[in-house]
């Protein structure tokens, strides 16, 4: 089978890393990729915002699968591009994908289909935004309506700053604050089946010890012995099967990744919000456990014979940490030459995820992009996961590089 991969970032690098091991993969495309996903595929260029560069390549490729990674492509409806070409594709249609494309319209989604969220409202003006923080209080919770890049959210305790907030994204819903841990869970579906993943905990903030602004992720651990016995098949109950079965209700049907961020609240389990595709960093050590080979999982997703597949099967623990450049998540410096990669990567139970990079005119690796790497470390437990994670991390140098030494540890 030839499997094309859209996206250029960690979630596609782990992606192709899982997809690579795949004996049933016997070529492998991914456009744009990046710097580390060279080793493991052919790397063509493609804008992912265009629909039908996407669809011509996966043609031009002959792709019997193409398998879209960041939410951008498919918002702008990649995936319907791909299937008017007869082409197999993982991922939710355009207007599926508004689950992640607009706050609002999820919200609209989980009211209809009795999904217990937080309560909130959707302001178009700093006159509403002031109204709707001070119903609900500090801690505030502004999330853009919109796409982000995982950035477009603030808890605050500052109105002021959370003003400021509502004010640069336009249109926001704002929350009340939900207490309890949260957690990641991913859920592949065809529209009818529902096949949920391993939880994951990651970790939004750039700071340790939770501070400092909201990032797109800067680690990740998976499992999680914390967590309630049977929390996968409650939020399979629900959130995951009344959800999808509210988008086919409506004749959206979704089809693809479904992520859910979750609040374990003192009330219950609440939906954070939804995901329309697989979210960094919690994919890399989500796939780290796979033991199931990733193609069949995602094929059979994609011909709507999700009922036919065995339950996944997993192993052992996974700890991912990123690796950001200076002044992420603000305007990160871009350009640097990465050391230590080769070392990092001979780390037993480790290996090195390419976010943002790409090649010189010297053909050395450099940094292009806020998080430029995230290393996975896997082992029998938590600890030894992490210990070697933190090992290859050690490894790796350029300038302004910054990362959390707090992943996994209270665990």
């Amino acid at each position: 089978m030839k499997v094309v991969v859209v996206g250029g970032g960690g979630r596609e690098h782990a992606l192709c890393r899982a997809l690579a091991h795949d004996p049933e993969v016997t070529a492998l495309v991914c456009a744009p990729g990046n710097a580390g996903i060279t080793q493991l595929a052919e790397v063509r260029p493609v804008d992912v915002a265009d629909p039908e560069a996407v669809a011509e390549l996966a043609e031009t490729v002959a792709a019997d699968l193409v398998v879209i990674g960041p939410e951008l492509p498919l918002v702008a409806g990649a995936a319907d591009a791909v299937r008017a070409r007869g082409i197999a594709c993982f991922g939710p249609s355009a207007q599926a994908a508004q689950l992640e494309g607009s706050k609002a319209f999820a919200k609209e989604v989980m009211a209809s289909a009795k999904v217990s969220t937080a309560r909130g409202y959707l302001c178009a003006t700093p006159a509403e935004a002031a109204e709707a923080l001070d119903t609900f209080g500090p801690p505030y919770v502004v999330k853009n309506d919109g796409l982000a890049g995982g950035k477009g959210v603030i808890v605050t305790s500052n109105r002021d700053e959370a003003l400021a907030h509502a004010a640069t994204c336009g249109q926001v819903v704002i929350e009340e604050y939900l207490d309890g841990p949260e957690v990641s869970l991913f859920a592949i579906t065809d529209g009818q089946t529902v096949l949920p993943l391993t939880p994951a905990q990651d970790y939004k903030r750039v700071g340790e010890g939770n501070t400092g602004p909201n990032t797109g992720g800067m680690g990740a651990y998976s499992p999680l012995p914390w967590a309630p016995a049977d929390l996968v098949p409650e939020v399979l109950r629900i959130v995951l099967r009344p959800t999808v079965d509210e988008m086919r209700r409506r004749g959206i049907p979704f089809t693809g990744l479904l992520y859910a961020g979750l609040a374990l609240t003192s009330r219950g389990i609440r939906v954070v919000e939804f995901n329309a595709r697989f979210g960094d960093p919690e994919t890399q050590v989500v796939l780290a456990r796979l033991a199931t080979p990733l193609v069949g999982l995602l094929s059979a997703a994609a011909a709507g014979r999700l009922a036919e597949v065995e339950p996944p099967r997993w192993t052992g623990a996974a700890v991912t940490v990123a690796i950001a450049a200076e002044n992420y998540p603000g305007t990160p410096r871009t350009g640097d030459v990465i050391d230590g990669l080769d070392a990092a990567n001979a780390v037993e139970g480790a290996y090195v995820l390419h976010f943002g990079t790409a090649f010189d005119a010297g053909g050395r690796v450099v940094s292009s992009a806020g998080r430029v790497l995230t290393v996975v470390g896997a082992g029998p437990t938590i600890a030894e996961a992490r210990s070697r994670a933190y090992r290859a991390v050690d490894y790796i140098k350029f300038p302004g590089a910054h990362h959390r030494r707090d992943i996994a540890q209270s665990v």
